[in-house]
């Protein structure tokens, strides 16, 4: 008879492109799905743990179109492990490997312990185009800074995406599963689960779907197209990346056709796509990035702690339009559009003078697409002690930013309410997801300003030249 082998999934929920499900099922091996409801789920922000439960939910259900089915379970990876193995009698567990510090001594650990019991532990890429300890500098120390990163790998050679997995050969019998319904990981969204679900694009058939419009519909504007909210002409990919609902691979070489093309913004469009290899790349090495200051001399800089101005922020209730719709936006749909979120970022730690860690734990209770090495580098590149190569402490304007990037007024339009006579779905949505505490409803007037512009940036920047000298 075939061996057995476990599939460990994590955020790895497709069929196409999927090393560790294809090495599971090699030889003809029969193949037993798993996800394991450990502390690295458990800790999970509201919105991304409601994600991951319709990214498991849906994956199930794809498993089960073809005479497969997934395993749940709750407790200790090595120890639910070893459970498994001796009901199953597995000779291997493989998954693919995570890479931020958590992960890495939960992955350690299970490895190190199932090798001792004789039983076969295989990690596997597939989350990254790159491993992160394979891109160096001359001096084969980590790069700090992306463009060198990026001219580093863009000509670098990358395989073509394994074949689509079509059959998962069954075991004679299955294990005890647990019921997802009883995880009730979209229990913290309350009635927010209803409004972001029509936002959401879950699983790997609407992840691919993503991938094509954008390239047939957007791909050639990218470039000047990317930057304005309302234009609808970036990927969304960041969602499906987030789950492995798509892998990057695939993503790399579909982008690289259309460049080969000639279309005008391929080459830009992967450029983000790295970006976020960057990100997973400092995690990696300085794997304190997600909650000290990745440069040591802005250790002492005079942020406030978490402060009613913080609470009016998350409320998308500054008085200030590009920053509210963001954060409006973001509570609706999940997400929120890139150059929004260097806008909201700015505003929180210079006008508002609020430690950027304070922003980056909303970031990760609120978005369905939050990735920890993203969201981390992405919030310290704007708040200063981040990689930035720009010799100069940047202050964001929000209102000459929404001058410049929705001067038709349409992404204020779709995602706040108040003053507008019939407002768009969206816009009720934010009142229809918030919790009824906030006491807030679109027929109240809009609010003033909670800081001035100029006093705001002048307070920053009076605060980071004393701090420097």
């Amino acid at each position: 008879m075939s061996d057995v082998n476990i599939l460990w999934l994590r955020r790895d929920f497709r069929f196409h492109d999927h090393p560790a499900m294809v090495a599971a099922c090699a030889d003809g091996a029969r193949v037993i799905p798993v996800v394991i409801r450990d502390a690295q789920i458990d800790s999970l922000g509201a919105a991304p743990k409601w994600r991951m439960g319709e990214a498991i939910a849906q994956f199930s259900d794809a498993l089960g179109e073809i005479g497969s089915r997934l395993i749940l379970r709750t407790g200790e990876p090595l120890q639910v492990l070893r459970e498994l193995v001796a009901q199953t009698g597995a000779q291997s567990v493989h998954w693919s490997r995570a890479y931020d510090p958590a992960s890495i001594a939960r992955d350690t650990e299970v490895k190190t312990g199932l090798k001792a019991d004789g039983t076969g532990a295989q990690s596997h890429a597939g989350h990254l185009l790159f491993e992160p300890w394979s891109v160096e500098t001359g001096k084969g120390e980590p790069y700090k800074v992306y463009s060198p990163y990026w001219r580093a790998v863009k000509d670098r050679f990358i395989d073509a995406p394994l074949k689509t997995v079509s059959e998962l050969p069954a075991p004679s019998d299955w294990p005890d599963s647990e019921n997802l319904n009883d995880w009730g990981l979209g229990r913290a969204m309350n009635r927010g689960a209803d409004v972001v679900a029509r936002y959401a694009h879950v699983g790997e058939a609407s992840a691919q779907g993503r991938l094509a419009a954008f390239l047939r519909d957007h791909v050639d504007h990218y470039k000047e197209m990317r930057d304005i909210p309302s234009s609808g002409a970036t990927s969304g990919l960041s969602e499906n990346l987030t789950y492995g609902e798509i892998s990057p691979r695939a993503i790399w070489h579909a982008g690289w056709r259309h460049l080969e093309e000639g279309a005008q913004g391929a080459e830009h469009f992967l450029k983000e796509l790295v970006w976020r290899e960057f990100a997973w790349h400092l995690l990696y090495h300085f794997p304190d990035l997600a909650d000290a200051n990745w440069r040591e001399e802005w250790n002492g800089f005079p942020w406030r702690p978490d402060n009613n101005d913080a609470e009016a922020w998350r409320r998308g209730m500054t008085g200030e339009p590009f920053v509210d719709a963001a954060m409006r936006e973001m509570y609706v749909t999940g997400t929120m559009h890139n150059r929004a979120r260097m806008i909201v970022a700015s505003y929180l730690t210079k006008h508002l003078m609020t430690d950027w860690r304070v922003g980056r734990r909303w970031f990760e209770a609120c978005l369905i697409d939050w990735d920890p090495a993203s969201n981390a580098m992405g919030w310290q590149w704007v708040a200063g002690p981040g990689p930035d190569a720009a010799p100069y402490f940047r202050v964001f304007n929000p209102e000459t930013q929404l001058e410049k990037f929705d001067k038709s007024g349409l992404y204020c339009r779709d995602f706040i309410a108040e003053g507008q006579g019939n407002p768009p779905q969206s816009a009720r949505d934010f009142f229809a997801a918030i919790p009824r505490s906030w006491n807030l409803s679109p027929d109240q007037d809009y609010p003033t300003r909670i800081v001035a512009l100029k006093e705001g940036r002048e307070r920053a920047l009076s605060a980071y030249h004393s701090h420097r000298d």
